[in-house]
């Protein structure tokens, strides 16, 4: 069948409803953190908050931002308009973060911004001096791979210090339900597109998402358990 009669087939209709449904969830990812960067304005600081996800989300943004510009694929204008609302918005974040982290944090996380912009810088150069299409798409592909994995996975950073505290408050709810739906919606676009390199990294994103709710609502659920609990043991003669 031609290109053109797929593009009017039913299966294509709900590939693209799917793709359509990932980039509202993405939307949605992005907004998302609002909340906890209100509250770090308010309180003046960034507490215990981390800056990793944001950093990571950069960069995944201006991955695949390059990875749907012309120069690189066809037909995925689409997925660079999204990534590039996107990266706009990781980087107010990741600006909001050094404003208010104290000297160390601030530091670090200048110098990670700035690496972002070194290794995002360096991707593009490789891409079109050392590779022509359909290399092109294929290389940068593997790397949009790649950064994706780690933005799903750098959520999990802050695993540590929620079992540690016993507490979800550092662990934005609305974040990891945002990662989880986005993840669900890109993995089934990819399967419906075979496309390994929209599938894979967003099927490992499910589960990620799956494993971050879990923690969520075990926690919440002691916690609401503990301030039901009587404060003082009921005394008896």
């Amino acid at each position: 069948m031609s290109e053109g009669g797929l593009s009017s087939s039913p299966y294509s209709i709900i590939s693209e409803g799917a793709g359509i449904a990932g980039n509202l969830c993405a939307f949605v990812l992005f907004v998302s953190p609002i909340p906890t960067f209100k509250r770090i304005i308010r309180n003046k600081s960034t507490e215990q908050f981390s800056g990793l996800p944001y950093i990571y989300t950069l960069l995944n943004c201006l991955i695949c931002l390059w990875y749907g510009m012309p120069v690189v694929s066809s037909g995925l204008i689409l997925i660079a308009t999204v990534n590039s609302i996107g990266a706009l918005f990781q980087l107010v974040y990741v600006l909001i973060f050094i404003i208010y982290a104290d000297q160390r944090r601030r530091l670090k996380m200048v110098g990670l911004l700035l690496g972002v912009f070194a290794v995002f810088a360096v991707i593009v150069s490789l891409s079109l001096c050392f590779f022509e299409p359909p290399n092109r798409q294929l290389f940068v592909g593997y790397l949009s791979v790649f950064s994706l994995i780690s933005m799903f996975a750098s959520p999990l950073f802050i695993i540590n210090l929620v079992i540690r505290t016993k507490s979800v408050e550092y662990m934005p709810y609305y974040l990891s339900l945002a990662t989880f739906l986005m993840s669900i919606a890109f993995f089934a676009y990819g399967l419906l597109k075979h496309d390994a390199f929209v599938s894979i990294p967003n099927g490992i994103g499910a589960v990620l998402g799956i494993l971050q709710l879990v923690l969520y609502f075990h926690y919440s659920r002691a916690n609401a358990r503990a301030s039901k609990a009587p404060l003082l043991e009921p005394y008896t003669a």
